[in-house]
């Protein structure tokens, strides 16, 4: 969990970050690469973002809490986080593939 939470700070810093509904709503209609919601966040909020995931054919993982991927991001309350840059999202898919975390029914 630690090496998740310091590459989503180092997409932040890279600008490759898009936290939050309305931005991540806006990144998956063009430069999105993978879709990461906090397991805390409301059930409303991962059904539309497992469900935007899968028109768009974007691997999406449900993982963390709000408070720690929040932290790591250097924001406040997001629960949901779009890289937007492919090889920091591979890395970060790595990791949860380490992890042997799947990435959500949808996107088999």
């Amino acid at each position: 969990m630690d090496k998740l939470l310091s590459i989503i700070s180092l997409c932040r810093r890279a600008q490759k970050l898009a936290t939050g509904a309305f931005a991540c709503e806006t990144a998956l209609r063009g430069e999105a690469h993978l879709i990461v919601i906090a397991a805390d966040a409301s059930e409303n909020t991962r059904r539309k973002f497992v469900n935007k995931a899968f028109f768009y054919k974007i691997p999406v993982y449900i993982c963390g809490t709000i408070a720690d991927l929040s932290k790591a991001s250097g924001t406040a309350n997001r629960a949901v986080f779009v890289v937007t840059e492919k090889g920091l999202a591979a890395n970060i898919i790595n990791i949860f593939r380490d992890n042997n975390l799947e990435a959500t029914e949808c996107q088999k």
